[in-house]
C-alpha cells in the first residue's frame, strides 16, 4: 500500500511515550499507508535514540534529531519538508491527542470537504475533563478570540496542536511561515492569502501519559509574540521587538535599584549607578532567556552562568557604543534628546546582535 499520511511528532523528552503511541497509531490506521516522523529537539532523555531503536524494527518510523534548534512550529515545518506523503498531520507525542481521529480527519481533507481538519478542545462534544487544567482552558478561550480576529477563520480551537492538511498546501506556505513558538496552526491559517476551509473534530483532550508538560508560564507571551509576528514582524523582527521590550523594562529596574541605593542606603551615585547597571543587566538576561530566546533557553547552571557573563560583556560594549555615539552627535550640534535616542538605538542593535550570536546563538 502506498504512503498516504505522515504524522509529525515534535518531541522534547518524550522517550517513554513513543513506542506506546506508535502502537495506538497502528490500531487507528492499520498496518500500512502511514509513517511517523519524530522531530526531536535533542532531548536529554534519549528520545532520538529511542526513535531510532523503534525505526530499526519498524520502517514506518523515522527520526530527525535537531541540534541548536527548538520549538514546535519549526519542528512541524521540518516535518512538512521531510515527507513524501500527500497528507500530513501534526500531533503531540504525550498521548493527549487521540490517534483515532486521524482516519476521519484524513478522509475529510482527502474528499475536499475541508482544507484543514482540526481536532478541537472546544467543539460541541469535546471534553477536557481528564486534563484537569481550568486555568489553561480560560487562557485558550481568550487566545482563540484573538486568533480568529487575525486569521478571519471561524473555528472553535485555532490554537490546537492536532491538525491535518495536504502536504502540498503546507509546503506552499512554508516560505512565509514565521516558525515562532508553539502554535503552528495559527501560523498556517494567518499566512494563507485565501482563507482556508476548516472542519472541527471534537476531541477528548486527555492527560499526558508520562513526563511533564513543556508549556510553561511564558506560553501566553509566546502566543502574543506569534500574533505580533504575523501582524508587524516584517517591519520590526519579532525577536528584536521582544529584546527591546525587555530592555525598556530593564530601564525601570535600573532606576528602581538606583534610587533604592541612593535613598535607602545612602550610597554615592557612582557606586549606586554601578549596582543598578549590573542589576538591570541581570534582570534583562533572565527575562531574555525566559522569553526572547525561549527556543534557545539556557538551562544548566554552567550555561546560565556563562551566558550571564557573556551578556554582561556584550551589554558593556553596547553601553560604550551608546555613550560614544550620543556624545559625538551632541558635540556636533544635535539636540541632546535626539542624540540620546540615536545612542540608545545604536546600543540596542549592538546588544541584540552580540547577544544573539555569542550568548544564545552558540548553544
Amino acid at each position: 500500500m502506498a504512503l498516504d499520511l505522515a504524522i509529525i511528532l515534535p518531541t522534547l523528552n518524550e522517550r517513554n511515550n513513543l513506542a506506546p503511541l506508535v502502537e495506538r497509531i497502528e490500531d487507528a490506521l492499520g498496518p500500512f499507508g502511514w509513517e511517523v516522523l519524530v522531530v526531536d529537539d535533542n532531548s536529554s532523555d534519549g528520545t532520538s535514540d529511542e526513535a531510532r531503536r523503534i525505526a530499526r524494527d519498524d520502517p514506518r518510523v523515522r527520526a530527525i534529531q535537531r541540534i541548536g534548534r527548538r520549538g514546535l512550529s519549526s519542528a512541524a515545518i521540518e516535518g512538512f519538508c521531510a515527507t513524501a506523503a500527500p497528507f500530513v498531520a501534526v500531533m503531540d507525542a504525550d498521548h493527549q491527542h487521540d490517534p483515532k481521529l486521524l482516519a476521519p480527519m484524513l478522509e475529510c481533507v482527502r474528499s475536499g470537504e475541508a482544507d484543514v481538519a482540526v481536532a478541537s478542545r472546544f467543539a460541541e462534544g469535546a471534553s477536557m475533563a481528564e486534563w484537569g487544567r481550568p486555568d489553561r482552558e480560560k487562557l485558550s478561550s481568550l487566545a482563540n478570540g484573538l486568533a480568529r480576529r487575525l486569521t478571519g477563520v471561524e473555528l472553535s480551537d485555532p490554537m490546537s496542536g492536532y491538525f491535518l492538511l495536504s502536504t502540498d498546501r503546507a509546503r506552499s506556505l512554508v516560505p512565509r511561515l514565521s516558525g515562532i513558538g508553539f502554535k503552528i496552526l495559527l501560523d498556517l491559517l494567518a499566512t494563507s492569502e485565501k482563507p482556508l476551509k476548516v472542519k472541527d473534530f471534537p476531541m477528548n483532550f486527555a492527560a499526558r501519559r508520562t513526563g511533564e508538560s513543556k508549556l510553561d508560564r511564558a506560553i501566553a507571551l509566546d502566543f502574543l509574540a506569534g500574533l505580533y509576528d504575523k501582524s508587524f514582524g516584517r517591519i520590526i523582527p519579532t525577536r528584536f521587538a521582544l529584546f527591546g521590550t525587555v530592555g525598556a523594562l530593564g530601564v525601570l529596574v535600573h532606576l528602581g535599584i538606583l534610587y533604592l541605593c541612593l535613598l535607602a542606603f545612602g550610597a554615592g551615585f557612582t557606586w549606586a549607578q554601578a549596582v543598578a547597571t549590573l542589576g538591570a543587566m541581570t534582570f534583562n538576561f533572565w527575562l531574555n532567556n525566559f522569553l526572547t530566546y525561549r527556543d534557545r533557553r539556557l538551562t544548566s547552571v554552567r550555561k546560565v552562568l556563562a551566558g550571564w557573563a557573556s551578556f554582561v560583556a556584550a551589554c558593556s560594549v553596547g553601553a560604550f557604543a551608546n555613550v560614544a555615539v550620543a556624545s559625538a552627535l551632541y558635540v556636533r550640534g544635535l539636540h541632546e534628546v535626539l542624540a540620546a535616542v540615536v545612542g540608545i538605538g545604536i546600543g540596542s542593535v549592538w546588544n541584540y546582535a552580540l547577544s544573539s550570536r555569542f550568548v544564545w546563538g552558540r548553544y
